[in-house]
């Protein structure tokens, strides 16, 4: 069994903060469990772009309100609390919050915690512990 918080991260390595969000990677590959799970608060009247090109990513949003962008069809949903979304076909897309927005968010592969964004927005396949 394995039980973490998000105090046991605040302030970590596994706490990873830009101008526009801030993740906290609860469970990582090292872990061990197959995928990861992070806390992740986005910015309001942001524009942040992101394409999983090798990972999947399941989104589940528990505060705030925003605009999810599928940047490949160009259509557009809006997000609340309860909303989820999955992007399973490593879509290219755009999250637009429009006020504070918090989400947990599931990576398979899971995210070892070392990962950066490149210029398209990609995280890199990294697939040791």
């Amino acid at each position: 069994m394995f039980v973490r918080d998000l105090d046991d991260v605040t302030g970590t390595e596994d706490d990873v903060e830009t101008p526009n969000w801030r993740s906290k990677r609860l469970l990582l590959a090292k872990h061990g469990a197959g995928f990861s799970v992070h806390e992740t608060t986005l910015q309001a009247n942001t524009v942040n772009d992101f394409w999983y090109a090798h990972h999947v990513e399941a989104v589940f949003i528990t505060h705030g309100e925003g605009e999810l962008t599928d940047q490949e069809t160009g259509k557009t949903y809006l997000l609340r609390p309860g909303s989820v979304y999955l992007l399973d076909g490593h879509e290219h897309h755009q999250l637009r919050p429009t006020t504070e927005m918090r989400a947990v968010c599931v990576f398979n592969p899971p995210l070892t915690g070392r990962e950066v964004h490149d210029e398209d927005g990609v995280y890199p396949l990294i697939t040791d512990r």
